[in-house]
């Protein structure tokens, strides 16, 4: 039975509100959005909306029913491919499902083009960056490594202590100090105020302990503020506009449409229904939709000879950095390699030897193409995906990445390496609202202010110009915090 969850969250009947003018309205209540919202309210007296197209699901109805939301995310959008684009709807987003990763972007990142020819350079860069992701960190309260400050310069140290790394881990960080070290995560490596330790169960996408930072045990406060109100199970539809601007948005509630204006709009709902908005309300065109992508994943296990392994404290304890940088990513994707501490292909089967495993999460960066794209369905809230597959330049990155192992794993008892599979989705979809300050190779830009529609802010990682192979999450956050800043 769903709970009183209404209550928590100043929710606001869509009739009362049908006509009414706001300073600020937000469409989505995820990473982009909430982080959007938090920074807008340390500016006193803006009247702020937010549109949530899903309900308030507590992490308590979660848990009860083992699922982030009572909407089936599959129904929100059609398309011919059968990679699934995974994503929460309901106040929080994904904030819900993601397992915690909480890695920055690596410097080179955010000059791609300019140190190897390939893909876009962001408008920023990681030192205009580094403040926000030290924002961002705090936020979330971030338990990480203090060395990783050796590739990811700091201001500040991390808000908790890193995680306890596994017996491979600790093999690994003796031999390569300088290009292993513990996974920054969300995931709480001591208990605060809201949320206990972690307990490494394993089920990061619905947290039974409550450790992994959420909207609903972190940011609530924030849609409690008296200047907020919360339309739930509310979908936005189109915008209406003139000139350079946008007056109002039109959104369905229980089968009626109402209208709302702003002075301000931001467009954080994800990488497929954010453009899907703009082309039903013809602001479309140029790159609007276009270059959905995400990381590529393979899965990887290696069986090593008298290492009993799995004793960290959290679901995935270490981080290698030995194939993410260099020339090669002229011709192949950079790949982050994460050393889990769990055993996503089983255990080993000889008597005796069942903990002698090392899994591996390998991501490929990959690069986007303009032909897969968000496409306006038959339905006006129903967009179409198409997906053209894996780039060869992310495909490359596997080869390389694969030929490379042995040697990464050398400090390793390594008997035998295998690759256990390849992964049909890094739930990261992005990159169909790119920014840059050229509105030819872009949509949004360098405060992912709208080219044209210049009271138009996109949030979320709808906004990156690149797809690098570290998560998405930490930074859409902080470009959030720094957005936002910026425009109030």
């Amino acid at each position: 039975m769903w709970s009183g969850d209404l209550a928590l969250v100043n929710s606001i009947d869509a009739e009362a509100i049908n006509g009414e003018h706001f300073d600020i309205v937000i469409i989505g209540s995820g990473f982009g959005s909430s982080f959007f919202l938090f920074q807008a309210l340390q500016k006193s007296g803006l009247r702020i909306l937010v549109i949530e197209r899903g309900r308030h699901n507590s992490w308590e109805w979660q848990v009860e029913h083992q699922d982030n939301s009572n909407i089936d995310h599959n129904t929100t959008f059609s398309g011919s491919s059968d990679k699934p684009w995974n994503f929460t709807i309901g106040l929080g987003g994904g904030t819900n499902c993601w397992f915690g990763q909480a890695n920055r972007l690596h410097p080179t990142d955010f000059r791609l083009k300019t140190l190897y020819g390939v893909g876009q350079d962001w408008p920023i860069d990681y030192d205009e960056m580094e403040p926000w992701y030290a924002q961002a960190e705090t936020i979330m309260s971030i338990s990480g490594d203090p060395e990783l400050s050796a590739i990811f310069p700091r201001s500040i140290p991390y808000p908790q202590p890193p995680h306890r790394m596994s017996a491979a881990d600790r093999v690994m960080k003796q031999a390569q100090p300088d290009m292993h070290f513990v996974m920054p995560t969300a995931r709480a490596r001591v208990a605060t105020e809201t949320r206990p330790a972690c307990c490494c169960s394993m089920r990061c996408n619905l947290c039974p302990s409550n450790a992994k930072f959420t909207v609903n045990n972190s940011m609530l406060p924030t849609y409690q503020h008296p200047n907020v109100s919360v339309c739930l199970e509310s979908t936005a539809l189109r915008f209406n506009g003139g000139g350079n601007s946008i007056q109002s948005l039109v959104f369905e509630n229980r089968g009626k449409e109402h209208e709302v204006k702003a002075d301000l709009f931001v467009l954080g709902a994800n990488s497929i229904h954010s453009p899907a908005i703009l082309m039903q309300s013809d602001m479309g065109g140029g790159l609007t939709g276009r270059g959905l992508h995400e990381g590529y994943g393979i899965g990887v296990e290696a069986y090593v000879d008298g290492l009993d392994n799995f004793d960290g404290s959290t679901i995935t304890t270490g981080v290698n950095y030995s194939q993410y940088d260099g020339p090669f990513r002229s011709e192949s994707g950079s790949a982050m390699i994460s050393f889990e501490n769990r055993w996503p292909f089983g255990l080993r089967p000889e008597k005796g030897r069942w903990r002698q495993i090392v899994p591996l999460t390998i991501v490929i960066e990959e690069l986007p193409d303009a032909e897969s794209r968000v496409l306006p369905g038959k339905k006006s809230d129903i967009p179409e995906v198409i997906y053209n597959g894996p780039s060869d330049y992310a495909l490359k990155g596997v080869e390389r990445v694969m030929a490379a192992l042995p040697q990464i794993l050398s400090p390793l008892p390594v008997e035998e390496i295998f690759l256990r599979n390849r992964r049909r989705t890094e739930s990261h979809h992005q990159g169909t609202l790119r920014m840059g300050r050229d509105a030819a190779t872009s949509v949004v830009d360098e405060h992912q202010i709208h080219h044209r529609w210049r009271n138009l802010v996109a949030v979320g990682a709808s906004v990156f110009p690149t797809c690098t192979s570290s998560g998405p999450s930490l930074t859409a956050a902080a470009l959030s915090l720094r957005a936002a800043d910026h425009i109030l």
